[in-house]
Formats: structure tokens, C-alpha cells, sequence
């Protein structure tokens, strides 16, 4: 079916036609005549398979009558990342540049008052995450009593990042009567309450059954060993006999991993960028950008680009870290095999990574099948460098850097004082000539000791008696004072 047979527009139709997409995808082509209907509608499709142009085309469509005001906007999309919400602004770009609408995106990392000024002036649609959104409301900047129209999106991934709450309470503040479109990719039971909550008499439209991987993408695993700079040197084993390889997301579990990696492949001559979320708004953009065209070819992240961005030609996806959660892996290999081409992802597996691999097959309902043997051995220079990674990173590893060195330099000084721990000799046992001069230890006696008999050899009004012979030991001083009874 083509899209004018979905009672789109001619200005929507135009744009789209100018964008080069002949035919919807199943999900545009079954959701959008709802959308139209003012239906509310429940979508559960997979990533990757045009969502997003699910929801702006109907919208341009019904937004072509009407007028915004200050601080109201008409209509209002709720994204889970700042990349997403991006990137819905751009397809609002790319299908709405023939229209005359005001798009606003409220995300963090951005000025307040920038922010504030396009709110002033009225937006006919609403781009936010649901945290600066709320800053906005609550500083009563925005008015949602005149949405008429609420898109929740990834609304699974706005349960793994918890804003559950936040949905809940905006969902609130907009009037009973919206109309509500509600996409996933799964449907926890978390989601089915809100679902039932918030969405009245919704029609549901599933183009693929929940957590199902495109058949396009060729899915392996990759056995690895237990330490850190085993797996470094099996991914770039990997990337370097990955056939067709052209670019790659490489996915960590962790922030920190994500950096770690990152400088890793840098010094090994690898042209990579960083993306996770402790990253300014502007280095994140940066990333994206050498990405997409072409001037970085390998991206690490963190799960914050598993969901939405629009990068339609990747390779390949490398998961450094098998997913704490099945449905990310169903996430993380949809960033490639896009748009019709084909794709290939590799799991690197490492000792203690089974469980977690089993669940995936679980979900996915079909097992993963190991890579054959990568070609070449293990570059032992470089492990040897990776292995010394951890130390040069954290403190910890500095402190006890320092500690051997200062352990190599008293090595010398504790062969000099060797003798004072050996027994001393007996009376009638022979001299050795090692021992001919006095121990090093009683002319470098502790320095209390040193001062009090200094002191009573110098004292007239010292005792002219001797300590007594207890081993060698010397006694306080206070203990040598005459004891006066009384009179």
C-alpha cells in the first residue's frame, strides 16, 4: 500500500515522497489511519522499523489546523534520551518543512532560558524527556492543559531508566480528554498497568512478536577469557576479522567501561568515539555526528544508544558486555541490519557470562551459534599493556605503584642491617670476622634511649651505679632515681 492511500496530507505526502520512502512499513501503515481516527493506540514493534514516522506523519496532518499559545504547547512526545528526542526533532524537520510549525525540544544539558523563550513565543509540538520537562512545570514555565494530543515513546526504556513516576505524574497534568499513542518494544507487566491506566479503548497494533530479533542480522558469540584485557584483545581481534566491516557500535555495560574501552582502542590505532552519559549535551552531539559521517568508524556506548538512534548504515554491533538484560541485546543488535541491509553481531562470552546468554536465547527463542576460531594469536605485547591498565587508571593503583618502588629501594637497606636479626654468637664460639666490629644497631640506638643516657652520663648529679643486667635491655630513666621513704 502506498502512503496515499493514508489519507496523509498532500503536504505530508510531498515531503515524504521528496525523502524517498515510496511504501510505509507495517507499523506506519496500520497505526497511522488510527492515529487519524483520533484513536487512541498501542504499537509494539521492534526497533528499527519506522516507529517514529508512525506518529510525526498523522500528527503534521492534524496539526495543519489550529494555533499554539504561550506556554501551551498543542501537542507533547516524550522521549526516554536526549539522543531520541534529537531525533525526533529531525524527522519533524525532514516530513514538516512544509509546514509553518513551531517544534520545541526540552531536553537537559540545554539552557533554561533557551528554552524558556521558545516556550514564551508557543510550540505546536513538545519534544522533552520527562526530568526537564517536570523542572519547567513545576516552575510553572508550562502549561500542559492544552495538549491535545500525548505520544509516550519507548516506554519500555522509560521503565529500565525509572521514569515510570515521571509518566505517571505528566499523564496527570494533561487533560482526560488527549488522545494517547503508546509504543514498545516489549511489554513488561510494568507497561501493562500503565497501559490500562492511562489508554482508553486503544487499538493495538504489533507488527512482530515482542522481543523478536530482525532475521537479517547474523548473530554469534565469541569466546573470550576471564580478565579484562583478555576481552579487549578478543574484541579487536574480532573487529579486525569481522568480514564487511564498515563501521560498529560497541556496547558496555558500565560508564566507566565505556571510557576505558575507548582509550584502549585509541592506542591500538583504532579511530573511535566515546557516547554514555556522563557526557555534556555538546560532546554527545559531537560523537554522533563523527559517527555518522564516517569520520569515526567504531562508537562505544552505553546502553543510551541501544534505543532510537537513527544511524541506518551499521555494519556491525559488538557487545563487550553481555546485557544484564535480555531485552537490551534485542535493542543492541537492532542498531544494524536497518532499512532492508543486512547486519552482523557478535557477543563477546566471557567464564561467568552463561546465565546471562541463556536468558538471551530464552527471549529470542532461538540459540546463538559460536564464531568459528578468529584468525591470528593474541599480540602478547599488547596484553601485556592492557594488563597493566588498571593500575594506571584508578588510585589505588597508583598508591601501590609507588609502594614497590619504595619496597626496591629499601631492598639494599634491609641487606645492610641482615645481621642484627642473626642470634648473637655464643661466648666461647669463635669471632667471625663479619662481627670483629660492633653492630650497627647500638650505635644507632632509638633515639629516646640515645638522649637518656646521654643525659645521665652528663649529669654530675647522677647515680653512680650500673643498670642491671636484664638481657641487654636499658631501663627508663625515672627507674634509676633514688627512692626516699618518708621521715
Amino acid at each position: 500500500m502506498p502512503f496515499s492511500k493514508l489519507d496523509l496530507s498532500e503536504k505530508v505526502l510531498a515531503a515524504v515522497k521528496t525523502a524517498g520512502y515510496p511504501n510505509p512499513t507495517p507499523i506506519q501503515e496500520q497505526a497511522i489511519p488510527h492515529v487519524l481516527a483520533r484513536r487512541d493506540v498501542l504499537g509494539i514493534a521492534q526497533t528499527g522499523t519506522g516507529k517514529t514516522a508512525a506518529f510525526v506523519l498523522p500528527m503534521l496532518t492534524m496539526l495543519e489546523k489550529g494555533r499554539a499559545r504561550a506556554r501551551m504547547p498543542r501537542t507533547l512526545i516524550l522521549e526516554p534520551t536526549r539522543e531520541l528526542a534529537a531525533q525526533v526533532e529531525e524527522s519533524f524537520d525532514k516530513y514538516g518543512k512544509n509546514h509553518k510549525l513551531n517544534v520545541a525540544l526540552i531536553i537537559g544539558g540545554v539552557s533554561f532560558d533557551d528554552q524558556d523563550g521558545k516556550l514564551m513565543r508557543g510550540v505546536d509540538v513538545l519534544i522533552a524527556t520527562p526530568g526537564r520537562l517536570l523542572d519547567h512545570s513545576e516552575r510553572g514555565r508550562l502549561l500542559m492543559s492544552g495538549v491535545e494530543l500525548l505520544v509516550i515513546d519507548e516506554a519500555d526504556r522509560m521503565l529500565d531508566m525509572g521514569f515510570i513516576p515521571d509518566i505517571e505524574r505528566i499523564c496527570k497534568l494533561v487533560p482526560f480528554t488527549r488522545q494517547t499513542l503508546f509504543f514498545t518494544a516489549t511489554m513488561p507487566p510494568e507497561i501493562q498497568r500503565i497501559t490500562e491506566q492511562f489508554l482508553h479503548n486503544p487499538v493495538k497494533v504489533e507488527v512482530s512478536r515482542p522481543a523478536t530479533t530482525v532475521a537479517a542480522i547474523l548473530q554469534q558469540l565469541v569466546k573470550t577469557g576471564r580478565e579484562p584485557h583478555d576481552k579487549r584483545d578478543t574484541l579487536r581481534r574480532t573487529i579486525r576479522a569481522a568480514d564487511n566491516f564498515k563501521n560498529a557500535i560497541i556496547f558496555c555495560n558500565r560508564k566507566r567501561e565505556v571510557a576505558q574501552l575507548h582509550r584502549s582502542l585509541v592506542r591500538h590505532g583504532f579511530n573511535a568515539v566515546a557516547l554514555h552519559g556522563d557526557l555534556d549535551q555538546s560532546a554527545r552531539t559531537a560523537a554522533l555526528d563523527s559517527f555518522r559521517n564516517g569520520e569515526s568508524k567504531l562508537l562505544i556506548a552505553s546502553d543510551v544508544a541501544a534505543r532510537g538512534l537513527d544511524i541506518p548504515d551499521v555494519s556491525h554491533v559488538f557487545n563487550f558486555d553481555v546485557p544484564h538484560h535480555a531485552d537490551d541485546y534485542v535493542h543492541r543488535i537492532g542498531r544494524t541490519g536497518r532499512a532492508g541491509k543486512t547486519g552482523t553481531a557478535y557477543t563477546i562470552v566471557g567464564p561467568g557470562d552463561g546465565k546471562a546468554v541463556a536468558e538471551i536465547e530464552k527471549l529470542i527463542g532461538q540459540p546463538i551459534a559460536w564464531a568459528e576460531a578468529l584468525a591470528g594469536a593474541p599480540d602478547h605485547a599488547e596484553t601485556q599493556d592492557e594488563a597493566r591498565e588498571p593500575r594506571r587508571e584508578g588510585r589505588g593503583g597508583t598508591r601501590n605503584r609507588h609502594r614497590g618502588h619504595r619496597n626496591e629501594s629499601r631492598a639494599p637497606r634491609e641487606e645492610r642491617f641482615a645481621p642484627d636479626r642473626t642470634p648473637s654468637p655464643q661466648p666461647h664460639s669463635p669471632q667471625p670476622a663479619a662481627q670483629a666490629q660492633p653492630p650497627r644497631r647500638e650505635q644507632r640506638q632509638p633515639a629516646p634511649v640515645a638522649r637518656i643516657e646521654e643525659a645521665r652520663h652528663r649529669s654530675p648529679a647522677a647515680p653512680a651505679r650500673e643498670p642491671a643486667d636484664h638481657g641487654g635491655d636499658h631501663l627508663p630513666a625515672f627507674l634509676l632515681r633514688p627512692v626516699r621513704g618518708k621521715a
